[in-house]
């Protein structure tokens, strides 16, 4: 049939996009029947001279030595084109509507875990284009630095469906990147007097493609090569320079903890931002590995040493066999919120959530304003100031005699690999 094909809706993508440049006027050539119409035989152009002239260029191809048949030459507008594909290939077609569902499906799971609407709208853009795999990258100002995250997609080999099974998260716990600011590693051009300039979000990336030089190179952040600052620099391949305050960093980047998924369900994005910062999470849907449902509090253990696949084990108090009652411990103290069933309600889903949500207490007869955090190992909350400075937690409990700390339960620890976490 006319135009029958199995890349038709990868071929209305490709017309789709050019439309939205301008580029209305279509020539293609046809391969023999049994081949098909494919993306790689379709020129698109602004301009109806333009097409006329490939038009006659690849006519002219048809009559060179060696060439065993003439390649029939088209053209057409556009819509055109697609409304011809789309009605000599209808099943092609109720494929792509099923790609679309696939395509919603993923948008539904990535706003399940927590990533952005413009992440959601980076991964279509990249579906559209039928790439095999891509990665999309993003970045999270957390407490204690920058918190880069890597979500990794995939197509399937038996169909168009991708999946995205796995994200990792690094924790940069140097000065966090600016509005429009990125890392830049700046390196002489062949061309005399100007620069090659890489940009890169992700620091540990940057720092790679830095140490890959053999000649001069400078690694920066900033805007752009005019508006910088310098991080580092070397000359003929040697390091020359370390700025102080980088230079623990540059030394020892931060490497990625992977955080596997299954259809939407995992540790959202906010949570691996708690894990990797050191904070626990409450979770009410983990798995043994022999299918039953079980509850606990999880904690990277960032003191322990890293598996074979370079992540952190995941430490887990059980809940209730452990012994950590958040609410037993949340009623020890003096704290505001608490008063309020609805700010007590929230107050508690943001420590189970592993963040480190801000409370009203007393202290010298003021009121101020504190951050806290679960500690289930030692059934405890740890307490902060605005700037970061922990506070002895003893002075805010309701019984001033108990100086010390709550009693600590008598449950043991579980380790246990990042595997569980889905």
């Amino acid at each position: 049939m006319w135009l029958e094909t199995n890349h038709a809706a990868a071929i209305i993508r490709l017309l789709e996009n050019a439309k939205r440049v301008g580029e209305i006027h279509v020539v293609f050539e046809m391969q023999p029947a049994n081949m098909g119409l494919q993306p790689f035989q379709i020129s698109t152009f602004k301009t109806l001279d333009e097409a006329i002239d490939e038009f006659e260029k690849k006519e002219g191809l048809g009559y060179l030595p060696g060439r065993e048949e003439d390649l029939p030459v088209f053209y057409r507008e556009a819509d055109q084109l697609i409304q011809e594909l789309k009605t000599a290939n209808q099943l092609t077609i109720n494929i792509n509507s099923m790609n679309l569902n696939n395509l919603e499906n993923l948008k539904s799971e990535m706003k399940a875990l927590g990533f952005s609407t413009a992440l959601q709208e980076k991964m279509e853009e990249n579906m559209k284009s039928n790439l095999p795999e891509f990665i999309l990258k993003d970045q999270i100002n957390g407490h204690k630095g920058q918190i880069d995250l890597n979500l990794y997609f995939k197509q399937s080999g038996q169909s168009e469906n991708y999946y995205l099974n796995k994200y990792d998260v690094a924790l940069n716990e140097g000065k966090p990147l600016e509005a429009g600011q990125k890392y830049l590693v700046i390196s002489p051009s062949e061309t005399p007097g100007k620069n090659n300039v890489f940009k890169r979000e992700n620091l540990s990336e940057a720092i790679q493609v830095f140490k890959k030089h053999t000649g001069n190179a400078e690694l920066a952040v900033g805007k752009d090569a005019a508006h910088k600052t310098k991080l580092a620099t070397m000359e003929e391949g040697k390091i020359n320079y370390v700025d102080k305050e980088f230079g623990r960093t540059f030394r020892n980047p931060p490497l990625p903890q992977t955080i596997w998924v299954e259809r939407g369900k995992g540790f959202t994005a906010s949570q691996s931002v708690n894990l990797i910062e050191g904070r626990a999470v409450y979770r009410e849907d983990m798995l043994t590995q022999g299918g039953l449902p079980y509850k606990a509090w999880m904690k990277l253990d960032l003191d322990g040493p890293r598996d074979r696949h370079m992540n952190f084990n995941m430490n887990q108090y059980h809940d209730p066999s452990y012994g950590f009652n958040l609410k037993e411990v949340l009623d020890k103290f003096n704290i505001k919120e608490l008063e309020n069933p609805k700010e007590r309600e929230k107050l508690e889903a943001q420590l189970k959530n592993g963040d480190r949500p801000s409370i009203t207490v007393e202290k010298n007869g003021e009121q101020v304003k504190l951050q806290v955090e679960a500690v289930p190992r030692y059934s405890q909350l740890n307490m902060f100031a605005a700037n970061g400075r922990a506070e002895k937690r003893e002075q805010f409990l309701k019984e001033p005699s108990l100086n010390k700390a709550v009693t600590k339960s008598k449950g043991k620890e579980v380790s246990a690999g990042q595997g569980l976490g889905i």
